[in-house]
């Protein structure tokens, strides 16, 4: 995990336009929500306007709610967003006890920022549930890249396939450090027997962003592919989730 900046460089503003992103104009720290006009403070001007008007400043703001002796909430949130570089993602994967070295942002605070972005990874996902059809590595990567490709931990999952190729069932399989020991047939294809599953997708992240195989990642491949082909359950793939990528096995002539 990067390190978290408790002092740097200003990244994030006050007020944006809709749309903008976090990093993308460097201006003056905000000012206090009491020196603000009545009608510009990031409440009212979300009663008043809903959301997208709001930088994402304002809206983190908003998840802390209040400040502290002699800074307010629009304070903390510019220097918690400048410690990540103006970017939620690297934001999202610090632990939340890192958070709470920004001054004025306690443990409550913190779980409840890293409760907000757990939330937009989770709506992110909704878009590929059960019943979503993966026909290609890059249908798996987008039904699994919000959820995965920002963990902090690796986690291994087994996407069940029916006979049209459409996701029946995400089985989290293990979270944690991932060696084949953990990683065992009998809790993979578990499931996948009781579903009667057509195939099967194996799925896990890499937290360090990088999706290269391990020498881990090609022998537990090997040895799934192996107990497939006895189950008469196949592997139609395994994908390794990056930061903004992904290694799918079938792609690259590994299966």
């Amino acid at each position: 995990m990067p390190p978290l900046r408790t002092r740097g460089p200003v990244v994030a503003t006050a007020r944006s336009t809709a749309g903008s992103t976090a990093g993308s104009t460097a201006l003056r720290p905000p000012l206090s929500i009491r020196e603000l006009p009545a009608a510009e403070r990031p409440r009212e001007r979300f009663r008043a306007h809903g959301p997208r008007p709001l930088s994402v400043t304002e809206l983190l703001a908003l998840v802390i709610g209040s400040g502290s002796a002699g800074r307010s909430a629009l304070m903390v949130a510019h220097d918690l967003l400048a410690s990540s570089d103006g970017s939620l993602r690297r934001l999202g994967s610090y632990a939340p006890a890192a958070l709470t070295r920004i001054d004025g942002l306690g443990s409550a605070r913190a779980l409840a920022i890293h409760a907000a972005l757990e939330l937009g990874r989770r709506m992110s996902a909704e878009s590929f549930g059960e019943g979503a059809p993966l026909r290609s590595p890059r249908d798996v990567w987008m039904a699994y890249a919000p959820r995965l490709e920002d963990l902090p931990v690796e986690e291994f999952h087994v996407a069940v396939l029916d006979a049209q190729h459409r996701l029946d069932r995400d089985i989290l399989i293990t979270r944690g450090i991932l060696n084949s020991s953990l990683v065992h047939p009998r809790e993979v294809f578990r499931e996948a027997i009781a579903e009667r599953a057509a195939a099967i997708v194996l799925v896990h992240n890499h937290p360090s962003g990088d999706p290269t195989r391990s020498a881990d990642d090609r022998s537990i491949t090997a040895q799934l592919v192996a107990a497939g082909k006895l189950l008469d359950i196949p592997v139609a793939d395994h994908l390794i989730i990056g930061r903004g990528r992904y290694l799918s096995f079938s792609e690259a002539g590994l299966l």
